[in-house]
């Protein structure tokens, strides 16, 4: 089970730093991209349930919330992970 964990934050690691420079890039519109106001659409899925309770906060910080949110899901995946035994301890 700690096997499974242990991939299951890489690739949510892998997933959130590829739409976290997706948003970076339409939101700023560097390297020439043109600027994209959907460009944090692939940070919402990966960041449930809490960016569906980021209203309670001014507006403007909206996007910066949701591109924060997926840190609280891989937080409580890490913190599960760490809850398990590890295998040679699990053995004795």
């Amino acid at each position: 089970m700690r096997a499974v964990l242990t991939g299951l934050i890489w690739g949510m690691l892998l997933a959130y730093a590829a739409a976290l420079a997706l948003f970076l890039l339409g939101q700023f519109g560097l390297m020439g991209i043109e600027r994209d106001p959907l460009s944090g659409v692939f940070l919402i899925p990966l960041g449930l349930p809490w960016n569906r309770m980021i209203d309670v906060f001014p507006q403007p910080s909206w996007p910066w919330l949701a591109a924060l949110a997926p840190l609280l899901n891989m937080a409580l995946l890490i913190a599960l992970r760490a809850l398990l035994p590890r295998p040679s301890q699990a053995r004795k």
